[in-house]
């Protein structure tokens, strides 16, 4: 049966294959994003200094997310991908170990990190007085706990490149049925549980992720997945690491330079006062709800491009790339359109200060018309993770980077402009970064990783 789903994965038609694997997928983060709004609808009735505390904190569960699930992440479901494409069935089951090896060191580097500068970067964003306590309350119990985080998102990466889209999907949506009621308890202390504001919020994270890692653990070790902890490969191999590090070292550059660009938009939003930043935060999150969109997409693409690169299938890897891009362009493009009509929406449900739902209106009025060249960039920049081609992607975000932040930071600081000048580079940033990824794979970039047909 598994080798019947990787031959599939070979030789179907590939924009049915893509939408049948996608599908299970978008769904999964759709509901796992909504949490997300679910908490801010939480910490929004407690007042405007959460919705601000949360704005800050924001960008930094936003790499955690993205550095185990699409950089470091994405490159296990390349290296898995690749192995299986290859026949080197031996080779994914190490993976699984080196996954949790690697899972375990990254975390504990975050948590150093958080305890040494964790402080400093919230000052420096802007957080003071209230709005910083109640970040610190947040960080202070995310950062320690985030290695169930990471130990589910990148095991969760090796089954997406065996072709198994449905159980991440499954444990998704399981973990969201959990964490919004969990959530809401903590935070506002329904029934017998104590009213732990943000505070509830992270401890929610780490409750349902740990429960996750729980049932991952027992499939690996009983269930009858492709990959499993099998003690003969359990021995700690360098090669392994750096085969997943070479991709995606590179590759999380991409998402550290896109939480440092929302980073310091966050600084410059917060010049503009506490509501400002509340507005971003609120807008902040609905973009986030529409990446799922992308990511079911794109995480397939990673599987099949790593699979047909692993077979030297060159030629189909590149259609799967194309067609994968197109589709994920014109949906997000259409989520952009459909926010830009209805700007006012979305931020009315969380706030009822009018410069909150202005800043947020204004983001979406000025950003979201252009979210198709974001889906497409993105989703090229993780199917080039199956293809261990990563390097024009992270050029294109540090091209993003330069002109969202450079351009805002001149517009703020030298020339005293507006919040809506600011939200225009962020609009013009993301149509070079998807041009520069096109670019480049139009131009040949993944051929230079083409292998001969495995034997």
């Amino acid at each position: 049966m598994e080798i019947d789903r990787t031959e599939a994965m070979l030789s179907a038609p590939i924009l049915p294959l893509l939408l049948k694997m996608a599908s299970p997928q978008a769904l999964g983060f759709f509901v796992q994003s909504s949490v997300s709004i679910a908490e801010i609808w939480f910490i929004g009735q407690l007042g405007t200094t959460g919705l601000a505390g949360m704005a800050l904190v924001f960008p930094l569960l936003m790499l955690i997310q993205m550095l185990s699930t699409a950089a470091i992440g994405g490159a296990v479901t390349g290296a898995t991908a690749r192995a299986l494409g290859s026949g080197d069935t031996q080779r994914a089951q190490a993976i699984l170990w080196h996954v949790v090896y690697l899972a375990i060191s990254l975390a504990l580097l975050l948590v150093i990190i958080h305890f040494i500068a964790g402080e400093a970067v919230l000052r420096l964003l802007g957080g003071e007085d209230d709005v910083l306590q109640q970040a610190l309350d947040y960080t202070s119990i995310l950062f320690p706990g985030c290695i169930v985080m990471w130990l589910f998102n990148m095991m969760l990466c090796v089954e997406r490149g065996t072709g198994n889209v449905r159980l991440p999907a499954m444990l998704m949506i399981l973990g969201a049925i959990i964490q919004v009621p969990l959530s809401g308890a903590l935070i506002l202390g329904w029934g017998l549980f104590p009213q732990l504001g943000i505070k509830g919020a992270a401890i929610s994270i780490l409750i349902v992720n740990t429960i996750n890692v729980g049932i991952l653990i027992i499939l690996h070790v009983f269930g009858r997945l492709t990959v499993q902890f099998d003690r003969r490969f359990r021995s700690f191999k360098g090669e392994l690491i750096a085969d997943i590090l070479s991709a995606g070292a590179l590759a999380a550059v991409s998402p550290f330079f896109t939480v440092l660009s929302i980073l310091i938009m966050t600084g410059l939003v917060g010049r503009f006062g506490t509501e400002a930043l509340a507005g971003y935060g609120i807008a902040a999150r609905v973009e986030f709800l529409v990446l799922p969109l992308v990511f079911g997409l794109g995480v397939s693409m990673n599987t099949l491009v790593g699979l047909n690169i692993g077979r030297g299938n060159i030629d189909r890897a590149e259609r799967i790339g194309w067609i994968g891009g197109i589709v994920a362009g014109v949906l997000c493009g259409s989520a952009g359109i459909l926010l830009a009509l209805f700007p006012e929406f979305w931020p009315t449900i969380f706030s009822k200060e009018p410069k909150t739902i202005a800043v947020a209106s204004d983001y979406f009025r000025i950003t979201a018309p252009f979210f198709g060249f974001l889906g497409m960039g993105l989703s090229l920049y993780l199917a080039s993770q199956g293809a261990k081609a990563v390097g024009w992607p992270v050029f294109a975000t540090m091209l993003r980077f330069v002109i969202t932040i450079g351009g805002g930071w001149m517009i703020v600081t030298r020339f005293n402009g507006d919040l809506k000048s600011l939200f225009m580079c962020v609009s013009a940033a993301v149509v070079v970064y998807a041009g520069t990824t096109c670019g480049a794979i139009y131009m040949g970039a993944w051929r230079k990783t083409e292998k001969k047909p495995a034997t």
